[in-house]
């Protein structure tokens, strides 16, 4: 699963009558992210103890953090004033005023468009694209074919890969047969009730006729106490039919690749200037989402507070409904870097990786120009020390050796608002080596496109908190480098002592945050602006 919005998970859970940890009956309390646990009673990041406490009459300076995404919705009402400006382009003169070879890009740049303003929405899973490459080469050899050693190392890989691909679209096939056909049994038991907006009582004095309805009448009565309203229920039942369409259609289609539209040429890693300044696209829930966490307007007392008030949002569209393309995750990170951007998060992940070298190279321009990187965990539940997760810190040659790794590096995992065991959100990566640092990412309210707001979950909401934090630090302490901003992130931790649930196949286990990260805690704003004061008078 990739860092793409968990809301097909309910609906999963609701088929096999297991519900996951992370959803419940009780619901945080609003804004929980940025309270504090002693004051507030939640495991958030004291973002407000470290405004009202430290923050009081400190003047901050603009600090531009570019988000990397699907797009974000910058007329949005909470992120007005709040989106990153090219002073250096003027809109809509159709000329690239500033010479960086992307017309027109006031609020960033989108690397999955065309110049005729048509724009990719879905794309493969790269182990399709990978497969599909290495289809024509491996498709005939046999046990018995002379290979070299690297050619034996791809059809190795290639036989692994085609492997991983027919069960992943085995099981989509199969779940989305399923997910429809509840779907159905639903509509047939609502159609039958005969109510616009049927409620739990409503659902209590239906009569099923048949064993199936009898069962899809429980499961509903299970998912509206999960959730609270069939409204939100068969809301979320939409989004998973949805996801799993795509998965068939779209994700693991063989035959579906979009990249004509972009019209570059594919196998040129080092190409530029493709792509247009359309930098929402026709799917800018997820970016805007992450953008609102980082910067949504603290004081205009509309729909929520972002982490950092002086943080400016720069928008880099180049995650599709899909997976993202290596190209584009370097292309996007020069620019962000080169247009002055401090700190970059990453809210997306895949499994495999066709390119590494060239985001790596993007990756150390980024570390030499004294950019910090915060990057999703991922939301397989899995171990990142086991498994690959792209993409990541470490830097590799043509061969896959690890080569060193980029030092100013944020990995980020997530937690929930419960502080007990479960704590660690059941669907967070974890990694005692590749997971720095947990934050709050379950049931996190938003900014979504059409100025409206929604909960989403996943690291892909953790890491912005992390991001904003680091543009708070970034902006009141503008003297540390993306180093000592790192350092000071990671030293100021809050460290449950307690024991939290992992998941580890498809058995539980409980372990401290210090088994399953680099610094065994949640970051924490007061904690770390404290931390900033002091090493600022050294």
């Amino acid at each position: 699963m990739n860092t793409h919005s968990l809301r097909f998970f309910l609906f999963l859970s609701i088929l096999f009558f297991s519900f996951n940890t992370y959803s419940q009956l009780k619901k945080p309390k609003e804004n929980w992210q940025n309270l504090d646990l002693q004051i507030d009673g939640v495991p958030g990041i004291s973002t407000e103890r470290a405004y009202q406490e430290l923050l009081n009459g400190k003047e901050p300076v603009p600090v531009t953090v570019a988000v990397i995404d699907g797009g974000v919705e910058v007329e949005h009402e909470d992120l007005k004033g709040k989106i990153w400006l090219n002073q250096e382009e003027v809109g809509g003169n159709g000329q690239d005023d500033d010479a960086n070879g992307y017309t027109d890009d006031l609020h960033g740049w989108n690397f999955i468009g065309n110049s005729n303003g048509d724009n990719v929405q879905y794309d493969n899973l790269e182990v399709v694209r990978l497969v599909r490459e290495l289809h024509p080469e491996y498709v005939s050899v046999l046990p018995t074919t002379p290979l070299s050693e690297e050619e034996r190392r791809k059809f190795l890989a290639y036989q692994k890969m085609t492997t991983d691909y027919m069960g992943r679209l085995h099981r989509a096939q199969l779940t989305e047969r399923a997910i429809k056909a509840f779907k159905q049994q639903v509509d047939t038991i609502v159609a039958d009730i005969g109510e616009e907006h049927p409620d739990m009582d409503d659902f209590n004095a239906y009569k099923p006729k048949t064993k199936i309805a009898r069962k899809t009448l429980s499961m509903i009565e299970k998912g509206i106490r999960e959730v609270g309203s069939f409204e939100k229920f068969y809301a979320d039942l939409g989004d998973g039919v949805q996801h799993y369409e795509a998965q068939v259609n779209y994700h693991l289609n063989m035959d579906y690749d979009p990249r004509a539209i972009v019209g570059d040429n594919y196998e040129d890693s080092g190409e530029r200037g493709y792509g247009n300044n359309d930098v929402k696209g026709p799917d800018a829930l997820h970016g805007t989402h992450v953008a609102g966490i980082i910067a949504a307007n603290r004081d205009n007392k509309v729909g929520i507070k972002g982490v950092a008030d002086e943080a400016f949002i720069m928008v880099l569209r180049v995650v599709p409904d899909g997976d993202e393309r290596d190209k584009d995750v370097a292309n996007a990170i020069f620019y962000a870097v080169d247009k002055g951007a401090k700190i970059i998060n990453m809210s997306f992940g895949k499994a495999y990786v066709k390119d590494k070298q060239i985001v790596d190279s993007a990756v150390r321009y980024a570390m030499e120009r004294d950019v910090l990187i915060v990057h999703a965990a991922g939301n397989e539940g899995q171990d990142n020390d086991e498994q690959a997760n792209y993409p990541n810190r470490n830097y590799v040659d043509s061969l896959g050796f690890n080569k060193g790794a980029a030092a100013n590096w944020i990995e980020v995992g997530a937690t929930g608002w419960q502080y007990d065991e479960r704590l660690l959100a059941e669907f967070s990566n974890y990694g005692k080596r590749t997971v720095d640092v947990f934050a709050p990412g379950v049931d996190i309210n938003s900014t979504v496109p059409e100025s409206a707001y929604k909960e989403e979950q996943g690291t892909s909401m953790a890491a912005p908190v992390v991001s904003g934090l680091a543009a708070l630090i970034r902006s009141y302490y503008p003297q540390f480098t993306a180093s000592q901003v790192k350092k000071i992130i990671l030293d100021s931790v809050v460290k449950p002592s307690h024991r939290v649930k992992i998941m580890q196949g498809k058995s539980k286990k409980k372990v401290l945050l210090s088994d399953v990260s680099v610094t065994g805690g949640i970051v924490n704003a007061y904690n770390a602006l404290k931390l900033a004061e002091e090493l600022a008078k050294k």
